[in-house]
């Protein structure tokens, strides 16, 4: 297993180097930095485990720098050097998410324990991201599961349930591969239906001529081939749920026939006269903007009314990042047991891979490239070469890294980085700078502008100016 790596950061080359060979000899790897800045660049390396600072540094100093490492690496546990005169700013650092702090003249014991302890909570919170995993699975059928701890899918999911007891129909709106159809699932299995059946169509995937005979069934005779009565899928989902998938992509004709089964709760089946009572919970799906569709004329107008009654967004994997590890470890359970392989899990390396990619097919890629690694996997443990080469070499997503698009004006590529930089620090603005290298006033200078309003910055510090102040 390899050495867990501790990042020293001191100004005090004396210092430096002596608490470097402490944990070299304890068989750690480490890495050192004289300054937060470089620290900040050594931090962004998914080896780094722990980071061991001094506490009072020129420029940037330590309780700077724990924020920091708060907003790029949250995973890095912290422990800082501090003289005695210092131990109520320590303290103070501990509340904005340090694990412990060691004062001066240091003490190997002291120092050793606090980075294995460090560790040890580390372990713990990786252990409980697991079990979290477990727990947020929802398991419809089929085995497949819907798994999250993000804000957006915590969203999305109070949404589901209290949308699941109703009756009302149901519009799911989201990128393709973003799991729409568990999210209908979901909807089908928490409300008072869901012992009776759940129907799906994916109405992209069925040829626009058979497609109303799929869904509203045929009597015998209604044309060459038809040699009996069969029921469509709407007969078959009477007591359940019907989930139409990719609804954007239903012909004029076939929405017409829907439009009357949602407003009437009956259908006519094709080449027949008798009328056909159902009794359907309808989940529509698309990926498309329908609103657009309908201006265009390529979507009823009052169709959409009828699908729009609760509207869920299914959040993009883009947009939920937090999950990445939640995913591919339940990923990694399912296609282990699947292929009949015992694997402890990924990694480092592989998990900053999965965690840093752009992810543009979403979850559904996620879940492939996953299987993939399990299925040619040669030791107990993921690494980064197993995974497809185009996540190991494709586009890097916002973790730590933001995709931007070659041809984007520069307004808009700085717009879109300060704007990441300011989600990643939570709204704090003046660490965001420190990140970006740019005066603080810089940023609320841009935000007024995006705003066409006052932003007042706050007054600059006494003292020489920022050698980084340039726009």
């Amino acid at each position: 297993m390899t050495s867990p790596t501790v990042l020293v950061v001191d100004d005090d080359r004396a210092n430096l180097d002596s608490v470097a060979r402490i944990f070299q000899r304890e068989g750690f790897a480490t890495l050192t930095a004289a300054q937060g800045t470089e620290a900040l660049e050594l931090l962004r390396r998914p080896e780094v485990s722990v980071m061991v600072t001094d506490l009072m540094m020129p420029g940037m100093d330590g309780q700077e720098l724990l924020k920091a490492s708060r907003a790029i690496r949250p995973d890095v546990e912290v422990v800082l050097m501090t003289a005695y005169g210092t131990v109520e700013t320590a303290v103070a650092a501990m509340k904005d998410g340090a694990y412990d702090f060691i004062t001066k003249p240091l003490k190997r014991h002291a120092l050793v324990k606090a980075v294995q302890k460090a560790l040890e909570k580390q372990a713990l919170v990786q252990e409980n991201t697991s079990l979290k995993a477990k727990l947020a699975e929802i398991n419809p059928a089929g085995g497949r599961a819907m798994v999250g701890q993000s804000p957006a899918f915590r969203a999305m999911l109070d949404t589901i349930r209290q949308a699941a007891p109703s009756t009302a129909t149901v519009l799911l709106l989201g990128e393709s591969g973003t799991g729409k159809e568990l999210a209908a699932r979901a909807l089908h299995e928490h409300s008072a239906r869901a012992k009776q059946s759940f129907i799906a169509v994916n109405c992209g995937a069925i040829p626009e001529s058979i497609l109303e005979a799929e869904l509203f069934g045929v009597e015998r005779g209604a044309y060459t081939g038809a040699v009996t009565r069969r029921e469509g899928r709407f007969e078959r989902a009477h007591g359940g749920t019907l989930f139409l998938d990719e609804v954007g992509e239903m012909p004029l004709s076939a929405q017409v026939k829907l439009l009357r089964v949602l407003q009437e709760g009956e259908l006519e089946r094709l080449g027949g006269t008798q009328t056909v009572k159902v009794d359907v919970r309808l989940v529509a799906a698309t990926n498309k903007d329908l609103q657009k569709e309908v201006s265009e004329g390529r979507f009823r107008e009052d169709l959409y009314y009828r699908l729009h009654v609760v509207e869920i967004r299914v959040p993009a994997l883009a947009s939920r990042r937090e999950d990445i590890p939640l995913l591919a470890e339940a990923f990694l359970r399912r296609f282990s047991a699947k292929n009949g392989k015992v694997l402890r899990g990924f990694s480092p390396d592989a998990l900053s891979v999965l965690e840093n990619y752009a992810w543009p097919g979403n979850v559904r890629e996620l879940e492939h490239a996953v299987e993939r690694a399990v299925v040619l996997a040669r030791t107990d443990v993921l690494e980064a070469s197993d995974l497809p080469e185009s996540v190991r070499k494709g586009p890097l997503g916002s973790a730590g890294q933001l995709v931007i698009p070659i041809g984007t004006p520069m307004e808009e590529i700085e717009r879109r980085v300060i704007h990441e930089t300011l989600r990643h620090t939570r709204g704090d603005k003046t660490l965001a700078a420190r990140l970006l290298g740019i005066a603080a006033r810089t940023i609320y200078r841009k935000l007024e502008r995006e705003q066409g309003g006052p932003d007042v910055a706050p007054a600059a510090p006494s003292g020489p100016p920022s050698p980084t102040s340039a726009d």
